[in-house]
């Protein structure tokens, strides 16, 4: 039996500013995963009542946690990533690890 460690992290926006704020919130409530509804709703919704008054307000959140190396979520992100590395090749000699963070964007 096979055992592997995924560490995954649904997205962050690029930067906290409305316009990449609205870009990914476009693409991660575009995925019917997320909003379970058929697409002409999940258009409407996203469309008609999300994308025209959520990205700055959400922008504004960003801003307030948003630190000098970038989104929290993916700064502490990679930080576990390595530290989790470092810590499994101690014990490479019986076992292959390598741990990656699988980031949307």
């Amino acid at each position: 039996m096979k055992t592997g460690l995924l560490l995954i992290n649904l997205g962050t926006p690029d930067s906290p500013s409305t316009a990449d704020v609205r870009s990914y919130l476009r693409e991660f409530l575009s995925d019917p995963r997320v909003i379970d509804l058929p697409f002409l709703g999940r258009w409407l919704l996203l469309n008609l009542i999300i994308l025209p008054f959520r990205p700055r307000r959400s922008a504004k959140a960003y801003k307030s946690i948003w630190t000098e190396e970038g989104s929290p979520l993916k700064v502490e992100g990679m930080k576990l990533t390595s530290e989790l590395n470092q810590f499994l090749k101690q014990d490479q000699v019986r076992w292959y690890w390598q741990c990656v963070m699988a980031i949307h964007r």
